[in-house]
Formats: structure tokens, sequence, C-alpha cells
């Protein structure tokens, strides 16, 4: 079935180990208080949120308990996360009850599994004759994607197998069914997650049937005749989620286009970087120069014409979706947590390919502002949309901005965002570093102990950081014997002044520059020492011209944080403010905000309201006012209730 040896020793990502002040403590977070309560949320048992039902209906299809299926066709995928998100957690800290619990869980997924693999509880329970029917809208390629992603944590984490064979069996009816051989389905899911889980699945494996079958999806998508649409015809063009009879638009499911001929992101935000990334999986691996130029175009394309400055991208809620180059509203904006998410597997999976500093600016930019603060400090509340900017009576009274929210929700019942930042978290180690040849590039700037090979040799470093309030970091390099091999510092796109030490040595940063990374190759003795000292100012941002919603407007950041206002510390209406253009901007640690932040004060303007003599509108102009604006990091926003927030602030003059 597989070509892992039974007695075979447990492969761990354990090369990186965080020890991070900073990402250590939303770790710890994760682990102490997001995974239980996750884990109570799927039981039905976390007081205020919605019901999950997602352990209950596996009860139900495993005959357990009798019942009806509630919730999303893709309720399962919730499951799956939780237990990809404790398999990284296990790598970090083994906790026996923990495993208790994901074991049991394992146990119940084992019994809902159907006598030749299959595995889905919506299509065992509800419509058990309609299996593959419905890969518009029904996620049955997508939950078994999820669940592959846990197999491989899972057995990464404890070296147990159970849900690993379970999955193997489940892949093994998929390719069954699915393939370009005659009497099998040349199709794909409406939803990209498989592909990049079977990649998963081939690097734990080694086997190749699990890469030909990721290709096969990937290939597939968007040929004619177009798969999708043949479908969703043969379905009388009813759409499963509205009961509607509609027109289907394969722009929404990347499927307009085969996938090298795509150009331009489109679509649902969350499946296109999905399948993006599982793009760059197969071109890594074999060496797809279309595929790698695809990704490229497309990347080029997200991130220089359709990306929030929080690294938010997917505009518009219809569709949760990409609309057209520029188009990013700030009170109407999705930005699907998710989303970001995926973005941050694209840009990995990118820097796998090629070590090029953009894509871990990119990384560092979603990680750090738009996921970050999708989760609020307690670790129990969370956005499903991410916006720029809030006015709580619009959301409430706005049929266009419901889906925006001025408070983080205790959970969903489309519960995908919650899992997904555990599970991301949990991982982190993953995306610290990447190895090219005998050069080790460090991507993101975290406190961290890593151990690997460079130049022939053992290699074990020591990374300490005081990001994201301080540009100070040290790296102490401890090869098990002297030898020659390259470490490579990312410049941030933000930076202006990097100082680098080696030694106390320094070292001139216009000098051996590559796509974005200063490289430093020499002979290198076990404890030396590498100092970074990058100051973070406090400077301000402007949108490129044809960014409509941002014209005329600034945006303050100071390292890798985008800040904003919020109206609990400049009052309201947060419209009436404005930043001097000539204004200074003021840093300091506030130790009172939520535990501790960077603060940045500017000088600013207000509207005074109070001199207003007119009635809706006048000839006359409101006075303004001279004002000290306070500005706070943009993901700790909403941490002190309901209110109004603004990240693009006018900029003016008296």
């Amino acid at each position: 079935m597989n070509k892992i040896i039974q007695d075979q020793e447990v492969v761990k990502d354990q090369t990186v180990t965080i020890q991070d002040d900073f990402w250590g403590g939303y770790i710890r977070l994760v682990q102490n208080v997001v995974i239980p309560y996750q884990y109570e949320a799927l039981h039905d048992r976390a007081l205020g949120a919605e019901p999950s039902h997602a352990i209950a209906n596996f009860e139900i299809a495993a005959g357990r308990k009798t019942g009806e299926f509630y919730g999303w066709v893709f309720q399962d995928s919730d499951v799956a996360k939780w237990l990809e998100a404790v398999g990284y957690s296990l790598s970090i800290t083994r906790d026996p009850e923990l495993e208790r619990q994901a074991d049991e869980v394992i146990d119940l997924v084992g019994e809902a599994q159907q006598e030749d693999g299959y595995l889905n509880t919506y299509f065992t329970i509800k419509e058990p004759g309609k299996r593959w029917t419905n890969l518009n809208d029904c996620h049955e390629l997508y939950c078994a994607g999820h669940f592959i992603e846990a197999a491989v944590s899972y057995y990464e984490a404890t070296g147990k197998r159970k849900l690993l064979d379970i999955m193997c069996r489940m892949v093994d009816h998929i390719d069954s069914v699915f393939g370009p051989e005659e009497g099998k389905m040349q199709g794909y899911d409406g939803h990209q997650e498989i592909e990049l889980a079977l990649v998963k699945l081939y690097r734990l494996t080694g086997e190749e049937r699990y890469l030909k079958l990721s290709s096969f999806f990937i290939n597939e998508r968007g040929q004619q005749p177009n798969f999708l649409k043949e479908q969703w015809d043969n379905l009388g063009k009813i759409n499963f989620f509205t009961g509607r009879k509609e027109d289907l638009d394969l722009k929404y499911y990347q499927s307009h286009l085969p996938v090298r001929e795509q150009k331009v992101a489109v679509g649902h935000a969350v499946r296109a970087v999905y399948m993006y990334t599982a793009m760059a999986d197969l071109a890594a691996i074999t060496g797809d120069e279309s595929l790698r130029e695809a990704c490229e175009r497309l990347w080029n394309n997200i991130t220089n014409k359709q990306m929030y400055i929080t690294g938010g991208i997917g505009s518009t809620h219809r569709g949760e979706a990409f609309t057209f180059d520029y188009d990013l509203p700030n009170d109407s904006v999705y930005a699907e947590t998710c989303a970001s998410i995926g973005l941050i597997f694209f840009a990995q999976r990118m820097l796998r390919i090629s070590p090029d500093a953009r894509y871990a600016d990119v990384m560092e930019r979603a990680l750090y502002n738009n996921v970050l603060g999708s989760m609020a400090q307690d670790g129990k509340h969370y956005f499903y949309v991410n916006p720029l900017e809030v006015w709580p009576q619009a959301c409430s009274c706005n049929p266009e901005k419901h889906h925006v929210k001025s408070e983080r929700q205790g959970w969903f019942g489309c519960a995908c965002c919650p899992p997904n930042v555990a599970r991301l978290l949990t991982s982190l180690n993953q995306y610290i570093y990447t190895v090219h040849g005998d050069t080790l590039y460090t991507n993101l700037y975290i406190g961290s102990e890593l151990r690997t090979k460079l130049g022939g040799t053992d290699v074990a470093i020591q990374q300490q950081s005081t990001y994201p309030w301080k540009g100070i970091v040290s790296m102490k390099i401890n090869p098990k014997e002297e030898a020659e091999f390259g470490i490579a510092l990312r410049i941030p796109s933000w930076s202006l002044g990097m100082e680098i030490r080696v030694n106390g040595e320094a070292l001139n940063t216009a000098e051996n520059i590559e796509q974005g990374y200063l490289v430093i190759r020499r002979m290198w003795r076990a404890g030396d020492i590498i100092e970074v000292n990058d100051p973070m100012e406090a400077h301000r941002i402007y949108a490129h011209p044809n960014l409509r919603a941002d014209a005329q407007k600034v945006t303050i950041q100071r390292g890798p944080l985008v800040y904003c206002l919020e109206s609990i510390d400049n009052g309201e209406p947060l419209s009436s403010i404005s930043l001097k253009e000539d204004g200074e901007l003021t840093a300091a640690f506030d130790e009172t905000l939520l535990g501790g932040a960077v603060v940045v004060e500017a000088d600013g303007l207000r509207v005074d309201q109070e001199s207003w003599s007119g009635g809706l509108y006048s000839r006359e102009k409101a006075p303004l006012q001279s004002v000290k604006v306070k500005a706070v990091p943009y993901y700790l926003w909403g941490n002190r209730g309901s209110g109004e927030m603004k990240v693009w602030i006018p900029e003016g003059s008296m």
C-alpha cells in the first residue's frame, strides 16, 4: 500500500525548535487554550459557540448513535484540521492526555470509514448513493485532503500509523475512482486541497502513485471538455447550497483555463492559493518549468495588485473572492483568515523553489498582521473576515457589510479558520528557514534552535530575536567541525539600515546581496556569532495611485507590523481624523496594552464637529483642531470591546 516500514524510525520535523518570547507565547496559547477549546467546540460543549456537530456526525456514521447529519457538507474537515494541529503540538510537547483524546477521535474516524476505504460522514449518513456526483460544491476530496495532512502530521509526531493507514486506504479508493485511465472519472474537486495533501503523503511515503494523482488533479483542471461544467449541467445547474438554478462561474473554481495558462488570480481566494501551493510543490519536485512560471505570474499578480497591506487577500464577500486589480476596499473587504494562511503556504513553497526574499516578506506580512489578528488574545474568539476599517453600526445595519464584525466570535458554524490558525502556529517552525545547496536561508527572525547539515557537517544554530518590537537578532553558529557553508539573512522590505556583524566585525551589507538576502559564505567554527541590528522606525506607507480606496491616505508601519487607529484611543468618529503631512511619528512600548506592545503617536488633525453650524450639508468647511493620534498594532485591534477601527487615514495640513 505504501513504502513505510512498520518499525521505521519516526520521521519528525524537529530540526527547528522555536524558543521565542513573542511567538512562544502564542504557541503555548494554542496548546493550552485553543486546541482544548476547539476539542470542546467539536463536541458541542463550548458555551456560547455555534454547534459544530462534527464529532456527532462521525458517531452517527460509525453506528455509535442514531441521528441526522448536521452542519456544512464539509464539516468533517474541522476534525481533520484539529487532528493536524494536535500532531504539530505533540511534536513540540508530548501530552499523554491530548494524545489519548486524539487517539479516541482517530478510532472514531476509523469506525466511520466504509469497507471500500471511502470516508465522508455527509455522504455516509445523508446521501449514500451520491458519492462523487457533485464535486463542484460538496468538498469530498477537500475533506480527504485535510485528513491526509492530519495523518502525516500525527504519524510524524507519534509514530502511530492508524490514521495514516485509514487515509492510505482512502487514497487507494480515490485512485481507483479518478485518473486518466478509461473507466475512471477525469475530474477534480471544486475546492482544491487534496492536491497539496497528496504531495505531503508522497514526501512521507515515497509512493509515486500519490504524486501522480496530485499531478492529475492539477493538470486536469480547466481542460476541455470542462469536468465541473459537465457535472453542473448533469445536476440541472442547481447550486447545492442555495437550491437555486444558477449559471456556473468557472473562474470561481479556477477552472476557466488550464492552470499553466492562468495569469491573474481569480475566484475563491482560499481555493486559489491552495491550488497555487500544490502547483509550486509539484514544480519543485518535478522541475516542471511551465508550472513554476505559472506560479510566478500568479504570485506577482496577487502581491503586486490584489493584496492588502495586512497580507489579506480576497476583496469581496460574494464568493469570498478576488475581484480585479487594485480593487481593495477597506470596509467591505473579506480577507478571510484561511486565505492568508494559504498565501503563507504558497510563499513557503515558492521559497523551496527559489530563495527570493520577496516571498518571505509576504509570509511575514500575512503572519504578523492578518493571521495573528484573526485570533483574540484569549485564544477563544476569532475573526473569519479581517477588515481594514470598521464602523460597528454599519456592520449591523448595512446589508453589504453584515459579514464584517467589530468583535471576534466564539466559534462559527463554518469553522474553517480557527483550526487553520491552530495548525499554522503549531507548525511555525517549518517556515523559519530553507536550505538550498550548502546555504541556510533565514526567512523569519524568530527565536529558535536549528539542527541541520551544511557543508558536509552537522550544524546547530541558535537564533535569538527581539522581533517584532526591536530589530536585534543574534545567531550562534556551532558546526560539529570547521566547515565552509553559507548563512543567508533576509533584508526585510521595510528595512532601511540593517547592520550585520560576524564575531564583532561589521559587514558591508551592500555586497553579497542575492535576491534580497545577504549571503555570508566563509569557514565557520563553533561559537561564531552573527549579530543583526535593524532599527525599527515607525514610518508612513502610501498605496499605488490606482488603489482608489486608499487615495490621499496613509498608514503606519513599524518593522513587520501594520498599525491602525481604534476609537477607544482616539474617540469617534475616526473619519474626522487625519495625520499631519509633516508630523512626527513617535514609538514607545506600552506595558499596559494587552500584555505590552509598541504604540505609535502621531501629530494629527480632527474635524471640530461642535462648530458645525450647517445641516446635513453646508457651504462652510468645518474647522480643524490639532490632536495627538494613537496607533496600535493591527493584530491587537478589537480586543478591548466593540468600536471603530481604521488602517488607512487621510493625510492633510491645517
